[in-house]
């Protein structure tokens, strides 16, 4: 059965968010080898991208955005609704678009609950339709752990 986390991201500023995210692609690329982040759109996912490469040595995440890179795509594939996507499947999909991406393959969809009441009601319709098709959810409230810094 596929699992799904949503993260809800109240209290967490802009940047805590992404570097929440850019930690959470890290480990799951490395407990499942390939990961598919559906970004807003183009901008964002360059944004991702920019934010990826800033990560420690340590924390290196082998990833391109969508047609860039090795013919087969990097281990991290960052791409957005209006993008070329392979049919190659990832075991992770990262989801940050208003609706619920294609993730068929998937062993793991990680998706949010922004602060915002129009984006908080779209992950509520995500998480339904999410449900729907079977997948077992669970929520973390990411403000209350103790993986995000600052």
């Amino acid at each position: 059965m596929v699992q799904g986390i949503f993260y809800v991201l109240d209290g967490l500023s802009e940047e805590q968010q992404l570097q929440f995210f850019c930690q959470t692609i890290c480990e799951r690329w490395r407990e499942f080898g390939s990961v598919r982040v559906w970004c807003r759109d183009q901008q964002h996912a360059e944004m991702l991208d920019e934010a990826l490469w800033q990560q420690p040595a340590d924390a290196f995440v082998p990833h391109n955005l969508v047609g860039e890179g090795p013919p087969y795509g990097a281990p991290v594939e960052l791409c957005w609704p209006t993008a070329a996507v392979s049919q190659r499947r990832c075991k992770v999909s990262v989801n940050f678009m208003p609706t619920a991406p294609q993730f068929a393959g998937a062993q793991l969809i990680v998706d949010q609950v922004p602060s915002a009441p129009e984006q908080r009601q779209e992950a509520r319709e995500r998480f339904k339709w999410y449900r729907q098709q079977g997948v077992n959810l669970s929520t973390v409230n990411v403000a209350e752990t103790a993986t995000h810094s600052n």
